[in-house]
């Protein structure tokens, strides 16, 4: 008895908070999301250009080369590398998140990540991503600090300094945030 009653009641609920246009609207707003998606897709394949370039480069060239520079042509295949994993999170998990879902379930190939993602967590894999960048930059910076100016490699270091406590301060409001949201649970 209890069970249709529940029923019942959540039934005149969602009647009552039918949609209206407006509601409407701005729901279906989210598609206009898609092209700035599919717009990173070919970025993406930019990346990938770029990247056989770089190896290409580096294959034709490697008999000049010294360590260092192979070393920072490798960092510089590794940065593009990065920086194509980053698209490839932004693009599946925005598209999954604010968009529509992927429907990917029981595909071999889907990302582990993807069964929970949201919101925090894209962001928390972004900024690690970011860090993980600036970092090869900073492992690029080091190896090559004799051809670098002084006042370059401070602002390399404050910068990457910045995006670590950005994602100190991102993980700490999100810990914040999650345990003040489930206390009473």
């Amino acid at each position: 008895m209890e069970h249709s009653e529940t029923s019942k009641s959540k039934a005149a609920l969602r009647r009552r908070r039918q949609p209206n246009a407006i509601s409407k609207i701005i729901f279906a707003s989210r598609w206009l999301q898609l092209p700035i998606y599919l717009g990173l897709i070919v970025v993406q394949g930019i990346y990938a250009y770029k990247f056989m370039k770089s190896l290409w480069g580096l294959l034709t060239t490697i008999n000049e080369l010294d360590s260092n520079a192979i070393m920072l042509s490798v960092l510089n295949l590794i940065d593009v590398v990065m920086i194509a994993n980053l698209l490839v999170m932004v693009i599946i998990g925005g598209y999954e998140i604010f968009v529509s879902k992927l429907n990917t379930e029981d595909h071999p190939d889907e990302p582990e990540w993807l069964d929970h993602v949201n919101a925090s967590v894209l962001k928390v894999k972004l900024s690690m991503s970011i860090i993980s960048i600036s970092s090869i930059h900073m492992l690029q910076t080091f190896v090559n600090a004799a051809n670098m100016p002084e006042k370059t490699m401070m602002w390399q270091l404050f910068l990457h300094l910045g995006f670590l406590v950005s994602a100190l301060a991102m993980a700490y409001t999100d810990k914040v945030l999650y345990s003040t949201s489930h206390n009473g649970h």
